[in-house]
């Protein structure tokens, strides 16, 4: 598998961000992946004048997976309007887990970190089966 161009994908995610639309935060974000079988996804944040219901730029970057034909996220980068490194919220760094696994790349201002260490004893798709098997796992 080729080497990761963090350079390239954060400012893949830093033309995202212009496109986003937040008028009430004035704080744009924009997030570029880089899925498994070499496409580069997007997303932007979407905000919304009742606040609690607006987009972070990693929801839309996975609706974009998805409607774009799906597939696993292999590399994430996210950035603000100077295009600084961002980490993803809690909310995201679960979609971004269900769509790359533990082993998704993220760009951070320390570097590149699996998402195994950005949200570790995560909820997956094992606890799921666990119970739908009616076993305990302990």
């Amino acid at each position: 598998m080729a080497e990761i161009d963090w350079k390239d994908l954060r400012a893949k995610a830093y033309e995202a961000m212009g496109r986003a639309y937040a008028p009430y935060s004035g704080f744009p974000v924009g997030a570029a992946a880089l899925t498994r079988d070499g496409r580069v996804v997007s997303g932007c944040n979407v905000e919304n004048v009742s606040h609690g219901i607006g987009l972070c730029a990693e929801c839309v970057l996975v609706g974009n997976l998805i409607s774009g034909g799906g597939g696993r996220l292999r590399a994430v980068a996210v950035c603000d309007a100077r295009g600084a490194a961002l980490a993803p919220c809690g909310r995201c760094r679960q979609l971004l887990l269900e769509h790359g696994g533990p082993e998704l790349s993220v760009d951070t201002v320390e570097g590149p970190l699996p998402m195994s260490v950005l949200l570790p004893l995560a909820f997956g798709p094992g606890d799921l089966d666990a119970v739908r098997r009616g076993g305990v796992d302990a």
